[in-house]
């Protein structure tokens, strides 16, 4: 069949046809015939399947193979479309055996590669991720070695039913062989996150979104999200600098969406909801972010008390001055998306943010502040009607924000104020939490009252402490801050009670270390109450010494449980050793005649 004759134009216009109908025309396929136009494509392909065969006598092998295979990968992805997968791997495979002797070669290289594509995508839907891995790693394999040997813009496949006239420019070649490639890595990317080579898959993914921005080729939504949760592993390996840039980058190309649309635009109601989720979910990674900067932060700064160490912030101040330039300049380059509008755009948006540990007050609340904003921008779309667990998340973060930043805070009174925002904001959620179907976040939210309000009764001690005498509204305070530490605490323990009431005999490992902790710390609250009524002292005591008892003996009976609880298991012994003593001097002086 010549390739000018009109014979051969009505080929090349029915695979046309077909490709029109399969890309463009199914979209618009009513939900009752959801497949209608790939089944017309379907019979159009295996027409000129049969033109083709008729017309094969006498014409080049390799350009026959190379026509037959792009039909036979038509069908191939057709037939995945719809759902049949065996029909549509038997094509792809048929695809690759016919290219197999030719596929280095610029005619055949990029059908090659997407056949291969295809064929680790199908595997990837069985769930046979490492039969996918061998497609998708061959295709890399192959892009690279035809670079290397070749390198010229190869044929794409749709080029071998054109005329000669409508044949691509080598710009368009390139792009469209550039973009199989992306594909291989960002199916790559999926398959290692799959077989959890997680170190893999994020290097892969970083490629994919550079790759996608040089090319143009992708969805800003889609981008954005894709790069504000590779921020998620970044920030795991405590790389606030990359982390950040993936942020800033998913800003700048969230943006190019449109901004969030409003109700007059032709949006779908959908769509518009979509994108304000979107949005608030690119803001969770930020709340992560400034969360872990801070907090690790804090890891580096605090003494054996948990207290900031003032020695240690001048050491790292110091040596901060001395690394931060040569640093930043060198790890830059590795990890820069876009071109250089893009980059300009997601440089200003760095800017907003440090990405270096802040080792003073004022440096820890500019990245407080950022963080709050996103929380706000969160909390706008995960409502507490609808989201509840979204939305006691991120105000349990936003809570998170207000502890760290406390940590950096030199005056007692105003760390006080922080955590009274802690309670603010976590009471009235716990409040309207049903725990029988919330247990987890109730535990959570109860245990983290608790430790709030018995870190305000301890910072109200130490203020009192520096008082000449203790006045009785300072008094009323601390007893008052350790009467619902304990309430919460004691809330917690009863929701590990069996449906009896009664208290399990051994712990579960995930529940140990708090109901331990939480037993230790009523304890010690138990001590601060003060009171001029000997008596209750007595009580008092009496009840901390049972409490502290609980740990030890515990300890005892299951000594696997020592080492998550070692600090508080020597105060324990250390307190059932002491506390008899002082209860027998107290109950002498009320009956001293005994």
């Amino acid at each position: 069949m010549a390739a000018g004759g009109s014979g051969w134009a009505a080929v090349c216009e029915k695979f046309r046809t077909a490709r029109t109908l399969s890309v463009v025309e199914s979209r618009k396929d009513p939900e009752t015939e959801p497949y209608r136009s790939k089944y017309s494509a379907r019979a159009l392909l295996q027409e000129v399947k049969q033109l083709l065969s008729a017309a094969e006598e006498g014409g080049e092998a390799q350009l026959l193979a190379v026509r037959r295979a792009v039909l036979e990968y038509e069908l191939g992805v057709n037939h995945t479309d719809t759902d049949e997968l065996s029909a549509g791997e038997e094509h792809l495979q048929r695809c690759t055996q016919l290219l197999e002797p030719h596929r280095l070669s610029p005619d055949c290289v990029s059908l090659y590669i997407q056949a291969q594509n295809n064929l680790g995508i199908l595997w990837s839907e069985r769930d046979e991720i490492k039969t996918a891995q061998t497609y998708l790693e061959s295709a890399e394999a192959l892009y690279n070695r035809y670079m290397k040997e070749d390198g010229n813009p190869p044929l794409d496949p749709s080029e071998h039913f054109m005329a000669e006239e409508e044949k691509l420019t080598d710009q368009e070649r390139s792009k469209r062989f550039e973009k199989a490639y992306t594909h291989t890595l960002y199916y790559l990317a999926q398959v290692y996150q799959h077989l959890e080579m997680t170190e893999k898959a994020a290097q892969y993914c970083h490629t994919t979104l550079k790759r996608q921005l040089e090319y143009c080729g992708y969805y800003p939504v889609e981008w954005a999200l894709n790069a504000a949760t590779l921020s998620l592993y970044y920030l795991s390996k405590q790389c606030f600098m990359e982390a950040r840039h993936c942020l800033a980058a998913a800003n700048v190309i969230f943006s190019q969406a449109g901004q969030v649309p409003s109700a007059e635009d032709n949006e779908t109601e959908q769509d518009q909801q979509d994108l304000r989720k979107r949005k608030a979910e690119i803001a969770r990674c930020w709340i992560k972010y400034c969360l872990n900067l801070l907090q690790s932060a804090r890891k580096l700064l605090e003494d054996n008390i948990g207290e900031l160490d003032p020695d240690r912030q001048l050491e790292l101040k110091a040596q901060r001055k001395k690394e931060e330039d040569e640093k930043e300049k060198g790890r830059k380059k590795a990890v820069l998306f876009g071109t250089s509008d893009i980059c300009d755009s997601v440089l200003a948006m760095e800017e907003k943010v440090s990405s270096v540990y802040p080792l003073d007050f004022q440096e820890a609340r500019e990245i407080f502040l950022v963080g709050q904003n996103y929380v706000q921008e969160a909390k706008e779309f995960f409502q507490v009607d609808g989201y509840v667990t979204d939305h006691i998340e991120i105000v349990q973060d936003h809570s998170a924000l207000f502890k760290v930043l406390a940590f950096f805070e030199e005056d007692y009174e105003r760390r006080c104020k922080m955590h009274k925002r802690r309670i603010d904001m976590l009471e009235p959620l716990y409040g309207v939490l049903n725990p029988q179907y919330y247990l987890l976040i109730s535990r959570q939210l109860q245990f983290e009252l608790a430790d709030t309000y018995y870190e305000m009764m301890d910072l109200k001690v130490a203020i009192g402490n520096r008082l000449e005498e203790l006045d009785s509204h300072t008094v009323k305070k601390i007893n008052s801050l350790a009467q619902l530490a304990i309430k919460y605490y004691e809330l917690f323990l009863d929701s590990l009670r069996n449906p009896h009431k009664v208290f399990p005999e051994k712990l579960e490992e995930h529940v140990l270390r708090p109901a331990m902790v939480a037993k230790f710390h009523i304890a010690r609250l138990y001590g601060k109450l003060i009171t001029s009524d000997s008596k209750k002292q007595l009580e008092n005591m009496q009840t901390s010494l049972e409490y502290y008892t609980f740990l030890v003996d515990y300890c005892e009976k299951y000594p696997d449980a020592v080492r998550d609880v070692e600090t508080e298991l020597e105060l324990s012994k250390e307190m059932v050793g002491l506390l008899p003593t002082r209860m027998e001097r107290l109950r002498a002086k009320l009956c001293p005649f005994i």
